[in-house]
């Protein structure tokens, strides 16, 4: 999969439950086509999805949403940070945009936001992608990520950043990977540069999740066409606890993606890409 040239992508900013958000707006290709939206996983921003997201636009208008505290959307306090508070942004912007029969893709925390959106049973969602996570987090997986968020995350360059991201992950391209990188950071006041998210949720209390117990009563609440996605290497998402997903959302399918970690779309963009577009098109 090659970098991203879509030239007419458009970065918008829309003010919605007293904060600012940014997107970026992928128009398709078809006239009158139905539009597909785009949750990233913690620290990470809609520029994650950009290679995805044009290759998707020969069926869809595609939407890739910075959720608060990440991107280029505002910082909320930081007892906000709620997977409940997230899914009511979505709300807001499935009304702003006036969306209708669209699908709902959302990587790690944009796919628990996904299962609580989608376990409201909106009439206004035609199928749901959930990629590497459940309601209940292999422990090992998680111990990585909270140690992950203490390390060093200022830099003196862009060069030394993505350096630090090879080294703790060599499976994207590198291309791709260098691209989301640099998408992913900002100057500070020293002329360093640090990650594109909030500091608030460096600190692991600050990211509410929901207990496992109302996860899985949100997935059994699901009515819509359901893919899950695991990455065969993943750390996050355990083959018991996919399976169990599959068997607790009604109408659910699981596809494992070849070597794979838990950012399944970025270590493995075009076997990524094969298993949505499979389960789309049935």
């Amino acid at each position: 999969m090659t970098p991203s040239r879509n030239t007419l992508v458009a970065d918008e900013l829309i003010e919605m439950r007293g904060m600012r958000f940014h997107f970026r707006d992928w128009p398709s290709k078809r006239s009158d086509a139905p539009s597909l939206v785009l949750l990233h996983g913690f620290s990470g921003h809609a520029r994650s999805w950009d290679n995805f997201a044009e290759a998707m636009t020969d069926r869809y208008r595609v939407l890739a949403l910075d959720q608060r505290g990440h991107g280029g959307t505002g910082w909320a306090a930081a007892d906000q940070y709620g997977v409940d508070n997230m899914a009511d942004d979505l709300k807001s912007f499935v009304r702003a945009l006036r969306l209708q029969g669209f699908t709902l893709l959302g990587l790690s925390m944009g796919g628990l936001v996904a299962i609580e959106y989608a376990s409201h049973r909106p009439e206004l969602l035609a199928a749901c992608v959930v990629v590497d996570i459940g309601p209940e987090i292999a422990p090992s997986g998680l111990v990585r990520i909270q140690t992950a968020v203490q390390v060093a995350d200022v830099f003196a360059s862009r060069e030394d950043a993505f350096s630090v991201a090879r080294a703790d992950n060599s499976r994207p391209p590198e291309v791709l990977h260098r691209q989301r990188s640099d998408a992913g950071l900002m100057r500070t006041e020293d002329g360093r540069w640090t990650y594109r998210y909030d500091r608030a949720l460096r600190s692991p209390r600050n990211l509410r999740l929901r207990d496992p117990e109302t996860a899985w009563r949100s997935c059994a609440n699901i009515d819509v066409p359901t893919q899950i996605v695991r990455g065969e290497l993943s750390d996050i998402l355990s083959p018991q606890i996919a399976e169990r997903m599959v068997r607790t959302i009604p109408d659910a399918r699981l596809a494992i993606v070849a070597d794979a970690g838990h950012g399944v779309p970025f270590d493995a963009p075009e076997g990524f890409l094969a298993a949505v577009r499979q389960f789309l098109k049935g």
